[in-house]
């Protein structure tokens, strides 16, 4: 048995290849792909909209630390309403190492029983947990929503929010870097024109 397979590559592009006895796969890099061709666009981009509607429903399920920090900052000197609840979602070791001033501690295997006692179901609340490695915050929203919450997820966690040079709260106390790793935001401006 003889298989061909015929795949668009790029605007306008395909490549063919053709065995004997083979099955039709998905898209490899291969002698097949012609040369000249961006790796990135052998799978081509989505029509604008799909891509934004995809891109919508993102920025629906999450935020960032420079997001959130910029609404506490925002409620603490202008008196702006706050309109969220942050969740911890990380053990107590974690939340004494240190946390976001301002979060509810929350572990995730504790959302059934205390969700109800220690949130406002009227207000969306935004969780996070270690950094982007860890799907904590993603397991704590679920059981949020689960819940009948609405909830967003904290993209970067304790993580960035340390690492752009953000407060956190530890068992000593106040802490902050000294200013914020230049992998992780800009330096000299709190804008990083996002």
């Amino acid at each position: 048995m003889t298989t061909t397979h015929t795949q668009t590559t790029g605007p306008g592009t395909t490549a063919t290849a053709t065995r004997a006895g083979a099955t039709p796969s998905p898209a490899t890099h291969s002698p097949a792909t012609p040369t000249g061709i961006s790796p990135l666009l052998r799978v081509p981009p989505a029509p604008p909209a799909t891509a934004a509607a995809y891109f919508a429903a993102s920025l629906a399920f999450h935020t960032d630390v420079s997001d959130v920090a910029a609404a506490f900052a925002a409620h603490r000197e202008q008196g702006v309403p706050l309109g969220f609840q942050l969740v911890d979602s990380r053990s107590t070791p974690s939340w004494d190492q240190a946390h976001v001033p301002g979060a509810v501690h929350l572990p995730t295997a504790l959302v059934p029983e205390r969700a109800e006692r220690l949130l406002d179901r009227n207000l969306p609340v935004v969780t996070y947990c270690w950094g982007p490695g860890c799907n904590g915050g993603a397991r704590s929203a679920l059981a949020l929503a689960e819940l009948g919450f609405q909830v967003k997820e904290m993209l970067g966690g304790i993580e960035y929010w340390i690492r752009e040079g953000f407060e956190v709260e530890t068992w000593r106390g106040s802490e902050r870097r000294a200013e914020a790793d230049p992998l992780t935001a800009p330096t000299g401006s709190d804008d990083c024109g996002c």
